[in-house]
């Protein structure tokens, strides 16, 4: 289902045709809050399926109904962080998939003043550090608040993180390269590029708005 972006390292697109279609819709101006709503949950399950395929695991004894076995079970409780406001909305596309999974959240705002980047909001489990983290926001812009949540998450001790987005501007890839060379993407769609607004295009306008139905 996904492919390397021959244009950017660690990025991994998901063009599967699915994906695609409910992408669409979901771009288009006169679907409303609560199918677009539905449909980025939806994507967010179809992509957690590739994105956890290397999870680490261990060897696990039970006895089924006719025999004992060695099977695997997930080696570390797997935690969900999404980057407030439009986050929260990938939440049950994920969990599905997870629901053993703990969850922390982060909020950021941009400074007026300064441009940068500035945490209202930070609560993660205790144990974050001892697993995997997927990071989840579905629009990655200027890359900023995904570069300062990474931060946030590495400085707490985590290794292992995974950056799940919707859509991706080659803008924000490249930030966040530059500050996490390391860092996995997973994105729907690399579009065209950020306009004056640093809105992308062609995008979906503002993830959180057309989420809540606040536009």
């Amino acid at each position: 289902m996904p492919s390397p972006s021959a244009r950017f390292k660690s990025v991994r697109i998901y063009d599967h045709p699915l994906i695609q279609h409910k992408l669409t819709i979901m771009r288009d101006q006169r679907t409303e809050h609560e199918q677009f709503r539905q449909l980025l949950n939806q994507i967010a399950g179809l992509m957690a399926y590739d994105i956890c395929s290397n999870l680490p695991v261990t060897s696990h004894e039970i006895e089924t109904p006719i025999a004992r076995m060695t099977g695997v079970k997930l080696a570390n409780t797997t935690t969900i962080v999404p980057i407030l406001r439009a986050g929260l909305a990938m939440m049950d596309g994920l969990l599905a998939l997870f629901p053993e999974a703990h969850v922390g959240h982060v909020g950021i705002f941009r400074d007026e003043k300064t441009a940068k980047p500035v945490t209202y909001y930070a609560k993660f489990p205790a144990n974050i550090a001892h697993g995997p983290v997927i990071l989840v926001d579905p629009m990655l812009a200027t890359g900023g608040s995904a570069v300062h949540a990474v931060n946030l998450l590495k400085e707490a001790g985590c290794r292992d993180i995974r950056l799940v987005c919707l859509v991706a501007a080659p803008e924000g890839i490249t930030a966040l390269h530059a500050a996490h060379p390391d860092l996995p993407i997973h994105v729907a769609s690399v579009d065209e590029r950020l306009n004056e607004r640093f809105y992308i295009v062609p995008g979906l306008g503002d993830a959180g708005d057309r989420i809540f139905g606040t536009q």
